[in-house]
């Protein structure tokens, strides 16, 4: 008979094996890639709950309606178990470091440029959620410089399943080729304090706050 840790393993749509098993890599910054963190079986039900997103930019996961089976995964995402194995593999204690998750639907021809996440971020990790992906855009790259999108450590395709995920530090360029058109990711970050989370949240809202006034008016 199966311990309830393993029967709790074996239902999760993560693979917190795979993830630890894949090695770190040191340059030009750290950063790991599972295909398949998660699980294909669990792929078609995830896929279906996301929410509907029409327009370009970043949201709050909050703020969208999600079905029952994609919250559940960013709860789980935001949970101990996965704070701890990110902590393990980046060498950084994240215990009691608040999370932020962010969601994308589209892809706008000025996303993608070359840049560095936040200072307020510790770890950011992305996972895509797209069946397929045949364009030479929206490959996500890791960068050996900061002015060169051709000259890249890695190359990630953002195919559904796949995270890459990053420790955040001056250094850590990344960006991608300009692709218009569907390109789903859940963002996770670990941020520095509480004040950044309430600070990003409120940027969040005023930001979708002014674009229905530039659109409708006031």
């Amino acid at each position: 008979m199966a311990s309830p840790a393993a029967e709790q393993r074996d239902s999760s749509p993560l693979d917190l094996e795979r993830f630890a098993a894949t090695p770190l890599r040191r340059e030009p910054f750290d950063f790991v890639i599972v295909p398949e963190f998660l699980r294909p079986e669990a792929l078609p039900a995830i896929e279906q709950d996301f929410p509907e997103i029409t327009k370009g930019g970043s949201f709050p996961a909050q703020s969208l309606t999600c079905g029952p089976r994609f919250t559940a995964l960013l709860a789980e995402l935001q949970g101990p178990a996965v704070t701890a194995a990110f902590a393990g593999k980046f060498g950084i204690d994240l215990s009691g470091r608040p999370t932020m998750v962010t969601l994308r639907g589209q892809s706008r021809a000025k996303d993608g440029q070359i840049h560095t996440d936040s200072k307020t971020k510790l770890v950011t990790a992305l996972i895509y959620l797209n069946s397929a992906w045949e364009s030479d855009g929206g490959r996500l790259r890791m960068l050996n410089r900061p002015d060169d999108l051709e000259d890249y450590a890695a190359e990630v395709p953002p195919r559904a399943g796949t995270l890459v995920c990053f420790r955040c530090s001056e250094n850590a360029y990344h960006g991608h080729k300009p692709f218009v058109g569907q390109r789903r990711s859940i963002q996770l970050n670990w941020l520095t304090d509480e004040s950044v989370l309430k600070r990003e949240l409120g940027r969040h809202a005023f930001s979708a706050w002014t674009k229905r006034v530039l659109r409708f008016g006031t």
